[in-house]
């Protein structure tokens, strides 16, 4: 398959084919178009185009695509179309993704919007997801899914199977329930086949099934599934009821939003922010973390001011300063970042103690190597061996705190329930280069005899 690549041509085409209302020959253009390239295309357009691209084609196709644009273009899109018009692209989609749209639409016209889906069963599911809180595994989760009763036989469930399964776009597992619709196991096709039609479906299901609460958080979700390699995973309630269930589709779009928030704070942004936001919102999102830097270069500033009898007797010193802040500043954000990381990724074994020791020891490797580097080549370069001793030493202390703060850090923050992605940014490499600078001066000083 040949990659979609929108051109510059192309888009000049649709456009000109809207302008004149051409409806047949836009339809023969995008016929076979894959919905999400649809959807990039009409993310290019403006508004009352991509209205009237939606419009025009078949809702079995549009739904998809408003799962796919950009979120203001869905909304724009959406404010055009009547109350009816977005109840057929909600009937065609799986519950999760349209209860994912009515929560964007205005309050005054969800009802509006619900009462006009004609699938009541639908609509009541769609309702049923709404209750939930978003950044749980109830918010994301699909009601959709194929289900057996444990007192039914064989030849009663594949009956009830087939019909379930029409309203399932795919059917990754079976899942067993009791009376009171209890999730009890999973029920593998291939017993299914090879075992008589009058076997009771409790004689033949796995127990062994692994399941998520409503309540549970996306990202833990995310690691289950990923440790456990599962396509799909069932959601269950408070009392065990088998709810809904969670597919893999899903699961990408929850890491991939929690990498992009993670490297946006590993930046320096402090909300979820992207390129076409207004000004004011990008100012409202770095700003804070460039105060902090204005700070921590401030306290910086005001330190070297209490060594400056130091600096003006060896003035060396000063030329090394961006060096020791740098190496600071790199050596947190390195140890940080392997931190939270594993943190993530929830293979962080050992205990904090056991983590601190070995960070140390790294940090104490690496600083004593290029320390030596650093005085030889400082040595040579001014001849002065205890202005060289100084500035090596101060560099592996330096790396030493600097690796205890980068380890430290995220393993408190995470025990407090905070993101511990924050300390790979500005904060741990203001923190570091405040405390290196106090370092290196301050050895500097005992050192010299100053």
């Amino acid at each position: 398959m040949t990659p979609f690549k929108l051109t510059d041509e192309l888009l000049a085409e649709i456009e000109q084919l809207i302008e004149n209302q051409k409806n047949a020959d836009l339809k023969a253009l995008l016929e076979e178009v894959h919905y999400a390239d649809i959807a990039e295309i009409a993310n290019e357009l403006d508004e009352e185009e991509a209205t009237y691209l939606i419009k025009l084609l078949d809702s079995d196709k549009t739904s998809d695509i408003l799962t796919e644009v950009d979120e203001d273009v869905r909304e724009a899109i959406l404010s055009n179309l009547s109350s009816k018009e977005i109840a057929e692209e909600l009937g065609e989609l799986d519950t999760d993704d349209a209860a994912d749209i009515v929560g964007e639409l205005p309050k005054e016209i969800v009802q509006e919007v619900i009462s006009e889906i004609e699938d009541r069963e639908h609509a009541k599911d769609i309702v049923d997801l709404l209750r939930y809180d978003e950044n749980s595994a109830g918010g994301l989760m699909a009601k959709e899914l194929v289900k057996v009763n444990e007192n039914w036989n064989v030849l009663t469930c594949v009956k009830e199977m087939r019909a379930q399964a029409e309203n399932v776009t795919r059917v990754h597992s079976i899942y067993v329930v009791d009376n009171e619709e209890r999730l009890k196991g999973r029920l593998s096709l291939k017993d299914l086949l090879t075992t008589s039609t009058t076997t009771h479906i409790k004689d033949v299901y796995i127990s062994n099934v692994d399941w998520v609460n409503v309540n549970e958080k996306p990202e833990e979700v995310a690691k289950i599934m990923s440790k456990y390699d599962l396509e799909a995973i069932p959601v269950i309630d408070e009392v065990g009821r088998l709810v809904g269930r969670i597919t893999i589709d899903d699961i990408v779009d929850v890491i991939k939003e929690e990498a992009e928030k993670d490297y946006q704070m590993a930046a320096g942004i402090s909300q979820d922010v992207e390129a076409d936001d207004s000004i004011w919102d990008l100012t409202r999102a770095r700003l804070p973390w460039l105060f902090l830097g204005l700070v921590g270069g401030v306290g910086a500033a005001a330190i070297m001011g209490g060594f400056e009898a130091m600096i003006s007797k060896h003035a060396i010193l000063f030329f090394f300063t961006p060096l020791i802040a740098a190496m600071a500043g790199n050596v947190g954000v390195q140890s940080s970042a392997i931190i939270v990381q594993g943190l993530a990724n929830d293979d962080l074994k050992g205990s904090v103690g056991n983590r601190l020791i070995k960070e140390m020891l790294l940090a104490l490797l690496n600083g004593v190597i290029l320390a030596a580097i650093l005085l030889l080549f400082t040595w040579f370069w001014k001849g002065e061996f205890l202005v060289a001793l100084a500035i090596s030493i101060s560099l592996i202390a330096v790396i030493l705190v600097a690796g205890f703060i980068g380890t430290f850090i995220p393993l408190f923050l995470h025990k407090r329930g905070i993101d511990p992605a924050i300390a790979t940014g500005p904060f741990i490499t203001t923190s570091n280069d405040i405390f290196g600078i106090l370092i290196y001066f301050s050895i500097a000083k005992i050192v010299l005899g100053i």
